[in-house]
């Protein structure tokens, strides 16, 4: 079996309309990600306490198969395209499988 794939990715928004903008078209691509996308685990997006234009994302794919198979997908590509609109800053961390549960 292969392993889990994820990543954390951390969005600092350009300003308050950016930012809603952004949680539009975050909760847009989010409902496709979870109508066509079996491979994709987890797909959470955070508003990050007391920093209004932050945003963090966190991303569980059930292999890296899975997560490279997600940013082929055409409403991924444009998700990506509009994002920078919005955008002022992007942190992304990988994450390796390194067993365990999810008690």
């Amino acid at each position: 079996m292969a392993a889990r794939f994820g990543l954390v990715v951390r969005f600092t928004l350009r300003d308050e309309a950016a930012a809603v903008a952004f949680d539009e078209l975050v909760a847009a691509t989010r409902e496709q990600i979870r109508q066509h996308e079996p491979g994709t685990l987890i797909y959470i997006s955070h508003h990050v306490v007391g920093e209004p234009l932050a945003r963090v994302f966190y991303e569980l794919y059930e292999s890296r198969d899975a997560f490279d198979a997600h940013e082929r997908r055409p409403y991924v590509r444009a998700f990506l395209a509009e994002r920078e609109k919005y955008v002022s800053r992007v942190e992304v961390t990988f994450l390796e499988d390194r067993g365990g549960s999810s008690a």
